[in-house]
């Protein structure tokens, strides 16, 4: 019996110095962990972190970059494959880049498979579990593309209206969307492939440009420039639950289920965390100094880390030759607000922002 008195207690004091270290952690601040510089060429647009392989993909000029998600370090690139953003499907081992024409590749191989030729303005883009399609969000019709996976044909479109950009999906049918030139957020019903309806963001909204999505609470988190807010959303009705300062310039945002935490990245260097303390309160917990430029993101669910991208233009030497304009397919300038850098020769820049 004493043994499995002192048992217990050892236990019991284990458990209490587990809690100990997750309520530090979740009081510490965020703060810039590491950063990956590479040299390269080209305009960038979205980051997009792997959480199933585990490699973050960066598309900057004609390729994009890829890096382990764990060690920071570079990895390779897939020549060729350039544009806005990445999905992946991990059961087929392939990966989709936005861009005028739609870059297909292995991820194994890190080969590119073939070029898949679609209309509109791609932008967005994201793998969407309840269809199990790549979705590509364009600035004109048709404003959805959807793409089979297992050989990169187009398995149809869907016609919301409006300048699309981010979007996220509860898995279970509906996915919302970001309508950037409407200041809306379209609902899709993912089983029909038809729009349901669209939220108004209100009078104090900027354009969206980043979507966060509470999946538990049914709750949207509207990323807006000018003004630069974020709208938090009943993502059952539409209602307007709270509005939320952020930094200026943001291009991205989500949500981490793990800490309840919101999150926006800005042009201007800052990276907005926004606590959701219960499904009706909400509030700014934190404004994280990144770099210039880093105006998109995306989540490490593993390590609870936010990456974030920018670029530095390179210093010009007095009589060089000028570099090159970036590929077609890249973002110009970029992407849509512009990045720092633009699109001539520098450094990509890659940030781990945790606690």
């Amino acid at each position: 019996m004493k043994k499995l008195s002192q048992l217990s207690s050892l236990i019991i004091g284990v458990s209490l110095l587990a809690g100990h270290v997750l309520a530090q952690d979740a009081t510490t601040p965020y703060k810039v962990l590491a950063t990956t510089q590479l040299m390269g060429n080209g305009g960038i647009d979205y980051v997009y972190a792997d959480n199933d392989g585990r490699r973050v993909y960066v598309p900057r000029g004609g390729n994009t970059f890829v890096f382990d998600l764990d060690s920071h370090k570079y990895i390779g690139s897939i020549t060729n494959i350039g544009g806005h953003g990445v999905a992946i499907d991990t059961k087929t081992h392939h990966g989709f880049s936005s861009a005028n024409q739609i870059g297909m590749f292995d991820t194994e191989t890190m080969q590119k498979i073939k070029d898949i030729p679609v209309s509109g303005r791609p932008d967005g883009i994201l793998l969407e579990p309840f269809t199990d399609r790549v979705c590509i969000f364009s600035h004109s019709d048709p404003s959805i593309t959807l793409i089979d996976p297992k050989d990169g044909t187009v398995a149809g479109t869907i016609d919301v209206g409006g300048a699309m950009e981010q979007a996220q999906s509860d898995g279970q049918g509906k996915m919302y969307c970001d309508v950037e030139d409407e200041k809306k957020i379209a609902v899709v019903d993912m089983k029909t492939l038809k729009v349901i309806t669209k939220y108004d963001l209100g009078d104090t909204a900027g354009e969206p440009g980043g979507l966060g999505l509470d999946i538990k609470n049914h709750i949207l988190f509207a990323m807006c420039a000018t003004p630069n807010v974020c709208v938090v959303v009943n993502a059952d009705d539409g209602k307007v639950l709270a509005t939320l300062p952020i930094g200026n310039g943001t291009d991205g945002g989500g949500f981490n289920a793990n800490t309840m935490e919101a999150f926006s990245s800005q042009r201007d260097g800052t990276l907005t965390i926004i606590k959701e303390s219960s499904p009706t309160s909400f509030a700014v917990e934190q404004t994280v100094t990144t770099k210039q430029g880093c105006k998109t993101c995306s989540l490490d669910s593993k390590n609870n880390q936010i990456i974030v991208v920018c670029t530095e233009r390179a210093p010009q030497v007095a009589g060089a030759t000028p570099a090159p304009a970036p590929a077609t397919n890249a973002p110009a300038g970029g992407g849509r607000r512009g990045g720092r850098g633009g699109g001539g020769p520098g450094n990509l820049d890659v940030l781990w922002v945790g606690r």
